[in-house]
């Protein structure tokens, strides 16, 4: 089933997140315009079975905590469904993985107006990313960045994660001795990723701790929202953000040769790439590039390392089985393929129709369409996973879509899965008693990512 495709409004930004709301909005009341007044009676159990009611759903805070009923909906309906505006739903696998790939559908940056990044510092900063640049730009940025997130040299990282791993369970240790609860996320998920990532870029140790506040500030600009005033933590930390990376690529600059370390990291090797002045890289394209991937190369990362610790907390039989595996590099891999499938980090993205004549699962997409595409929804479509909602690390054939394909696949991937089967098995080994504190951990109120604010723990027994 797939509601009748309409041509985009393109009056409106054509994928300005924004306007998804007042889309889903104007077409409940068309669908319910010529209703009549019903008789009173009990709503029908289960989650909405229309795209239109579904997508609104997933933007309630109640959808936010659990959208997986809303995605076995969404499956119900077909892999693909108009919900009014020029937008469409995309749940299925198959067509998520093909929109991904395709060059018929482009990012959002490049659609965002001049008068909206004039307004909104989150979006001036952002836009110019490869997160949000469709090619030639995006190639041109993306060989130069990737460089630096080569299988090989992903895998040289390996010692030093190693080493920042046992620092942190050294130090969860003393935080919950004598069974004194500790927060992971705080203590652990957050602090190895950014750890990582910034002896990668060259970021200080003493300016690290702050990120994760304005990570999640910046992040809000990924989120789907009723209007622009939500944008307000975002342009704060934007501007914060922004402030910093000048002032490390100024440092940088001044740098007379006297210590070629500094030049040998992210931010120095970016800042040469930039100063050639070649083309590969401009001065806004190096300050969003140097942002996103900090936040990125912690955020994501962060979420893996919560959500993982959580589907271990409520399958025991996975972690008796992956610490009698004793960190085997086949058996963890799985284990992190599946934390990915079943709790991807990134729910959702989204795509505008580039090309004439799209045509998706059967569904003619028009040109300037704007399409939700529901990465936890595909992660879990029975047609690709059988009894897609259980927890299963010995799935065969187990590629979740969590970091993207094609031409904006997670540069840093990797990176995060080596971090993950790092962490996983030595936190297992480390504190066989690990377990729940007792007190509920917290989600972050998110559509697009999803994660945990708070996940207590406690690594021993508490005292008699």
């Amino acid at each position: 089933m797939a509601v009748a495709p309409e041509q985009p409004d393109r009056r409106t930004e054509p994928m300005g997140r924004t306007a998804l709301a007042a889309s889903l909005e104007q077409a409940h009341e068309q669908a319910h315009a010529h209703d009549a007044e019903p008789a009173p009676q009990a709503a029908p159990p289960g989650p909405p079975a229309d795209p239109v009611a579904v997508a609104m759903e997933l933007l309630s805070p109640q959808g936010r905590i659990d959208p997986y009923p809303l995605y076995a909906t969404a499956h119900r309906i077909g892999p693909v469904a108009g919900i009014g505006g020029g937008w469409f739903v995309v749940a299925g696998y198959d067509a998520v993985n093909q929109v991904l790939r395709s060059t018929g559908y482009g990012v959002t940056g490049a659609q965002i107006s001049q008068e909206r990044r004039d307004e909104h510092a989150a979006l001036a900063l952002l836009a110019p990313s490869i997160l949000e640049s469709d090619p030639p730009r995006h190639t041109a940025m993306r060989s130069l960045i990737g460089s630096v997130f080569t299988p090989r040299r992903i895998a040289a990282l390996e010692p030093m994660i190693r080493a920042a791993v046992d620092e942190l369970l050294d130090g969860l240790a003393e935080s919950g001795a004598d069974g004194q609860p500790v927060d992971f996320m705080a203590e652990f998920a957050f602090r190895l990723p950014v750890t990582v990532i910034c002896e990668m870029l060259g970021v200080p140790v003493t300016d690290r701790q702050r990120f994760r506040r304005l990570a999640a500030g910046l992040t809000t600009a990924l989120e789907f929202m009723t209007d622009h005033s939500q944008l307000a933590p975002a342009d704060a930390a934007a501007v914060e953000l922004a402030a910093f990376f000048g002032d490390l690529i100024a440092e940088r600059r001044d740098d007379s040769g006297d210590a070629p370390s500094d030049r040998s990291d992210l931010v120095g090797a970016l800042t040469a790439a930039r100063d050639a002045d070649d083309g590969r890289l401009s001065e806004a394209e190096l300050l969003a590039n140097l942002t996103l991937l900090l936040v990125a190369g912690f955020e994501t990362t962060t979420d893996l390392l919560g959500n993982g610790l959580q589907l271990l907390f409520d399958h025991p039989e996975a972690a008796r089985r992956l610490r009698a595996a004793g960190g085997g590099q086949d058996d963890v891999a799985a284990f992190v393929d599946e934390v990915l499938r079943c709790e991807s980090p990134v729910q959702v993205t989204s795509r505008v129709a580039l090309a004439e004549g799209l045509e998706l699962a059967g569904v003619p997409i028009p040109a300037g369409s704007r399409l939700i595409l529901l990465i936890g929804a595909a992660n879990r479509d029975p047609a690709r996973f059988p009894d897609p909602d259980r927890f299963d690390p010995a799935r065969p054939a187990n590629k979740p879509l969590s970091f993207g394909v094609g031409a904006h696949v997670c540069l840093g991937n990797g990176l995060a899965r080596l971090e993950a089967a790092v962490a996983f098995p030595r936190l297992l080994a480390r504190f066989p008693r690990l377990a729940p504190a007792g007190t509920a951990p917290t989600r972050r109120d998110r559509v697009v990512l999803r994660g945990y604010e708070t996940l207590p723990v406690r690594l021993t027994a508490p005292p008699a």
